[in-house]
């Protein structure tokens, strides 16, 4: 996921941590004419060191279905996004909570000022709702910068969050409830990190949601010698020029058929070109390069120039050029319009651009106004982190926690896994992550274990109002059939 220019400093940042009494507070709405009760906890999670002493204070907010027998059997999700840097309203007010900010139906900005509606496509009615602000974002906050930038990083970050989850079940009893992850973006890089280390320390997952997954960051890092994201990254691109109509009559009748001819092309004739290299005959360029433009509706003056890869924020520049617009990375579907069309990239992401002021400023209100949770710090929505994040050895190549989410399913057989992916996001494609979940090397016993879901929206799928009701429906059904007997 991006990040906006953000940074702000508070005099409060450096005040000392001490425990807080969590805010409790009671509210109800209406879902098809039934009554949801529900209360909403809200405070700073203590993490100690080997001292006991507080190190950090993670910032949360919990849902709990009022009246619906013993908590301790009812399903319980614990819910973050990514960035690295970003704080969970995302989901929170987009998609899992009783809230979720007004957006026009295909999940355009609407004009200011900006509010918050009830969500009637609520994951409440199926599980209670824990949503993270790891630290460094929202109001999550270290001790020193040297704990800080201990935690800004892969394995730090899970270790932390980690944490969180333990001091959360043994503080509220859930233990022995069924539980479940939802991650979004980096947010999935964490969920797998977190399967496998839960797992060894007692704690197994019923299931794992994974929205806009990246789990081997080969699969979208355009690096010289690594061609695979230009392979992965094509399907969206076809998408993207088809939402756009930039597509010729016969691929602009059925996305999901001339998807599937993609995929065909990038796996096969397209991957084997650029595997040849210098190597590449007249002939052989020719014809790929023809395909290219027809599959991207890019001109063949710019796709030659770049030697047959095309990557992602040149395309983000180019697709529209000629209406002097961009498109978005997050959601293509997305138009930006730049100072100048001549430049070489986007000078944002409009995608971004259109959903950071609506959930930003009515996520402070409602913390205040609603939840009565009183702060004067920053609620940090990315450039709370400093530091540059950690990725681990670089001797171990690309950050990759797949493998974790591969030990933690041979481990807790039980656990399922289910990946939303959007065909508009460019951040991380859909087709990239069909291409991790397949090189996983799962034993064929578990390869049921997961699922998938397409839909036709981008990064945050639902922001799009039809996408927003079918994944509470796929969510629905998937939490209801993995919360045990």
């Amino acid at each position: 996921m991006s990040e906006p220019n953000e940074k702000q400093e508070s005099p409060t940042d450096a005040a000392p941590l001490t425990e807080e009494s969590p805010v409790v507070t009671d509210h109800s709405m209406q879902i098809a004419g039934r009554k949801l009760e529900y209360t909403v906890t809200a405070g700073r999670m203590p993490l100690r060191d080997a001292k006991g002493e507080i190190e950090a204070q993670m910032f949360y907010m919990a849902y709990t279905k009022s009246g619906d027998g013993d908590p301790a059997q009812r399903p319980l999700m614990f819910s973050f996004n990514g960035g690295p840097g970003s704080p969970s309203l995302w989901l929170h007010f987009g998609a899992l909570g009783p809230k979720k900010v007004h957006l026009l139906e295909d999940g355009q900005m609407p004009a200011p000022p900006y509010r918050l509606v009830d969500n009637p496509h609520t994951w409440l009615e199926h599980t209670d709702l824990v949503f993270i602000d790891p630290v460094g974002t929202g109001y999550s906050r270290a001790r020193t910068p040297e704990i800080s930038e201990r935690m800004w990083g892969v394995q730090g970050d899970i270790e932390s969050v980690a944490e969180f989850i333990r001091m959360y079940l043994a503080r509220n009893m859930r233990w022995t409830s069924p539980l479940f992850i939802v991650g979004e973006s980096y947010g999935t890089t964490r969920a797998a990190g977190l399967s496998s280390y839960l797992v060894d320390r007692g704690i197994a997952m019923n299931g794992i949601v994974l929205v806009s997954s990246i789990l081997n960051f080969q699969t979208a890092r355009f690096f010289k010698g690594n061609d695979l994201p230009y392979v992965l990254f094509l399907p969206t691109y076809t998408a993207t020029a088809f939402y756009h109509g930039k597509l010729d009559k016969r691929l602009s009748q059925d996305l999901k058929s001339t998807l599937k001819a993609v995929e065909a092309f990038a796996m096969g004739e397209y991957s084997e070109a650029l595997a040849k290299g210098d190597r590449l005959t007249e002939r052989e360029r020719s014809r790929v390069r023809a395909k290219l433009c027809q599959f991207t509706g890019l001109k063949r003056e710019f796709v030659e120039n770049r030697e047959l890869r095309i990557e992602i924020h040149s395309f983000c520049k180019e697709l529209l050029r000629d209406r002097k617009r961009t498109v978005g990375r997050l959601d293509s579907r997305f138009i930006g319009i730049d100072e100048l069309a001549a430049r070489e990239k986007p000078e944002h992401d409009p995608s971004m651009s259109a959903i950071m002021p609506p959930f930003t400023s009515t996520a402070n209100q409602y913390m205040r106004q609603e939840i009565k949770y009183e702060s004067d710090l920053v609620y940090h929505v990315f450039k709370g982190i400093e530091k540059p994040w950690n990725w681990g050895s670089a001797g171990e190549g690309y950050p990759d926690t797949s493998e974790s989410l591969r030990s933690a399913m041979s481990k807790n057989p039980y656990m399922k896994i289910y990946v939303a992916s959007g065909y508009y996001d460019l951040a991380t494609p859909y087709f990239a992550t069909e291409y991790t979940l397949s090189h996983m090397g799962l034993d064929p016993s578990l390869r049921a274990n997961i699922a998938t879901g397409e839909y036709e929206a981008g990064h945050m799928m639902y922001i799009h109002s039809p996408c927003l009701e079918q994944l509470k429906g796929d969510i629905g059904r998937f939490i209801e059939s993995n919360s045990g007997a």
